[in-house]
């Protein structure tokens, strides 16, 4: 290809206008992050509700590395906690792995994951757990949904369908067990840094 300067240029353009053939590394690749949710047996409360065929399931989703989660406590903050995925441990003696559900993928990066997590601690705030209307099965499905279109299978949160069966359920449970372990943790680290007076060197 010549100018009419008579300079050569050896750069080839599809006729499309597109990027060449040669250069697809160039262009951006998606995340196509997996989602995976992963499902517990709160099996010490399923001792109230095995007699009428319900179980009672907690769940977070996994995604980057880190399961996301809600639980309650009675601050007007997020209810949101992160954990390890698949260790039953940071949540409680009371809950037991059960399974992974693979849910999808996302094309959101990581801050955006970290940005959504925190607009909707807005809503899944500590203080407005409830067993049946606001459970962590309802933050992992809006979560999955929002991540990647799809919601969590109906079995997960069952009980919720159910909660006219069990109107005595959520007076029964120890309000320790819908705090689970990884979260009083996180609270106690919070509460720990309000006390705390800012220091010359704070950012």
């Amino acid at each position: 290809m010549m100018f009419s300067s008579g300079l050569g240029c050896n750069l080839s353009f599809p006729s499309c206008l597109g990027y060449p053939q040669d250069s697809e590394e160039l262009i951006p690749k998606m995340a196509r992050e997996p989602i995976i949710l992963n499902v517990y047996d709160m099996y010490r409360i399923n001792d109230y509700t095995g007699p009428i065929g319900l179980g009672v399931f907690h769940s977070g989703v996994e995604i980057y590395g880190s399961e996301y989660a809600y639980g309650g406590h009675s601050r007007s903050i997020s209810g949101i906690f992160k954990i390890t995925p698949r260790v039953a441990d940071d949540l409680g003696e009371q809950f037991r792995f059960r399974q992974s559900v693979h849910i999808g993928y996302t094309d959101f990066t990581e801050d955006d994951v970290c940005r959504i997590v925190a607009e909707l601690g807005k809503d899944f705030r500590g203080d407005r757990y409830h067993l049946m209307n606001k459970n962590c099965n309802h933050f992992s499905s809006q979560f999955t949904h929002i991540l990647c279109g799809q919601e969590i299978p109906g079995w997960v949160n069952r009980l919720a369908y159910f909660s006219s069966w069990v109107p005595f359920l959520q007076r029964c449970l120890p309000k320790n067990w819908l705090t689970p372990v990884a979260l009083q943790h996180s609270l106690s680290h919070e509460s720990d840094r309000e006390s705390t007076p800012p220091s010359d060197t704070s950012l």
